[in-house]
């Protein structure tokens, strides 16, 4: 890996992150100056820069890696599969959240902290140094808790709290972790840490990554300390959910897969056991949680972390195998489209949030189904999804890191999670007999309606629904032939 001489080269570096803070700067600008019912210009600002942040980032996949910063960032194909596929996300999430949130007299600022939190998930991708993961987890959290909290509704106030408090108890494990790395290596920079660590103290190093995992683990939602997902994605508006069980699991996943592939490698701890335990407990008790509920969000949220699961597996060989760092490419992207998918069909039906609900209100827009199965089947691992071809890469790479005990948990907890999902497919194909309004009210307004009642579907979310499926096949069809070709 080759690092960067000139100051203003290390600054050309980052320019899709970049782009990403002068969209947030710009659109609150922009925000301050402009009429509110015509805020929808700062969205569209948002919108332009995730884009150039995307294509600056795709352009410069193909250069070699390199640290800038005295080591302290690192750009690689690992960080720029992250800065693609977050901006990318973002700008898909921007317009997710446009119905729900248009009008709202902060309306700016909820696409403004949208845009931190994706290059806190960035930077947590990037960090090549203890000291700025910290700074990277504290830039990918703060912007968030806000963010569950936009509606200011009790449902909302309730997983903010739950959010923020469990997020500053992991903060304060990571900062432990943090110090106990730096007193045993005198060191914060990933490359000496791999030199020192092997030779320091059993203890410290227990506590160091104990800690600091546990940051990263937070952050992707992975057991044990999974338990804010569930609440918060209940809780808060279902365009939020989606930013909240996507955008940050992405960057925490690849600070994970970075700190196992350098300075956690060669540590006389097995932390690759560690991880494939926390992998296959995530994925296990997130499909078990599943399988009990009817709320919509709830089963989204669970699937969330059985997902963690699966992207766990590739951090655990991350240092074993030369296939971990495209099999974590591929269900990077494949999980980050698919998720966005099922969310944008939770999103287009505002008032349904049962499964019978949502069957009632999908009755009249089938090809909203199929959609919808497409990204719910995508999650399962069918083929020709792109997380179908996303779990055959971390398999083979798991296998080859000599996890061979994993992959077999992992195909048995893939055939598991077919059944929960079933369970929301199949009410939606069957159909749900449609109620005729009662004169206590307009159908379709409220938080919940009763099953049968005829709701209304947005538009936007629809759009997303429909590209995020489309996206999915095609995604996977690529991905499979270009592992082919390989």
């Amino acid at each position: 890996m080759t690092g960067m001489s000139g100051s203003g080269e290390a600054w050309s570096a980052l320019l899709p992150e970049a782009f990403l803070l002068l969209g947030a700067v710009g659109g609150l600008l922009l925000g301050l100056w402009t009429p509110q019912q015509r805020q929808w210009r700062v969205r569209v600002l948002v919108t332009v820069a995730c884009l150039a942040s995307a294509v600056s980032a795709a352009l410069a996949l193909p250069d070699p890696a390199q640290r800038v910063f005295e080591g302290t960032w690192v750009v690689d194909t690992t960080t720029g599969v992250v800065r693609v596929v977050v901006a990318l996300g973002v700008a898909a999430l921007v317009w997710l959240a446009a119905p729900s949130v248009a009008g709202h007299p902060r309306e700016t600022e909820a696409y403004v902290l949208m845009l931190l939190g994706a290059l806190g998930t960035v930077a947590l991708a990037a960090s090549g140094d203890l000291l700025l993961l910290v700074a990277a987890y504290l830039l990918a959290s703060v912007p968030l808790y806000a963010l569950a909290g936009f509606a200011k509704d009790s449902a909302g106030t309730e997983a903010t709290m739950k959010y923020y408090l469990m997020g500053a108890f992991v903060g304060v494990l990571l900062l432990v972790g943090v110090a106990a790395l730096v007193l045993a290596s005198g060191t914060t920079g990933y490359s000496e840490l791999a030199a020192l660590l092997p030779e320091s103290s059993p203890v410290l190093l227990a506590v160091g990554v104990l800690g600091v995992l546990a940051g990263v683990a937070f952050k992707a939602g992975a057991v044990p300390v999974h338990f804010w997902v569930p609440d918060v994605t209940a809780g808060t508006t279902p365009p939020m959910a989606a930013y909240l069980t996507t955008i940050p699991k992405i960057g925490a996943v690849a600070a994970a897969f970075r700190l196992l592939a350098e300075p956690f490698a060669d540590l006389p701890l097995d932390v690759p056991l560690l991880v494939a335990v926390i992998a296959a407990a995530s994925m296990t008790l997130g499909n078990l949680a599943a399988f009990a509920q009817t709320d919509v969000l709830r089963l989204l949220a669970y699937s969330t972390v059985s997902q963690v699961g699966y992207l766990f597996m590739v951090v655990a060989v991350a240092a074993r195998t030369d296939l971990a760092v495209p099999a974590l490419a591929i269900y990077l992207a494949a999980y980050a489209v698919t998720n966005i998918g099922a969310f944008a069909a939770v999103v287009a039906t505002p008032a349904a949030r049962t499964i019978t609900d949502w069957a009632t209100a999908a009755a009249q827009h089938r090809w909203l189904v199929v959609s919808l199965v497409i990204c719910l089947l995508g999650l399962v691992g069918t083929p020709p999804t792109a997380v179908f071809v996303g779990k055959l890469a971390v398999f083979a790479a798991a296998w080859d890191g000599a996890m061979p005990w994993l992959v077999v948990v992992a195909a048995v907890n893939t055939v598991a999670s077919l059944f929960y999902y079933l369970r929301w497919i199949a009410p939606a194909f069957v159909g749900v007999p449609v109620a005729a309004a009662t004169a206590e009210g307009s159908v379709g307004t409220g938080a919940r309606t009763a099953a049968g009642t005829a709701q209304t579907v947005q538009r936007v979310p629809v759009v997303v629904l429909h590209a995020a499926a489309a996206m999915s096949i095609l995604l996977g069809v690529g991905a499979g032939l270009w592992l082919g070709a390989v």
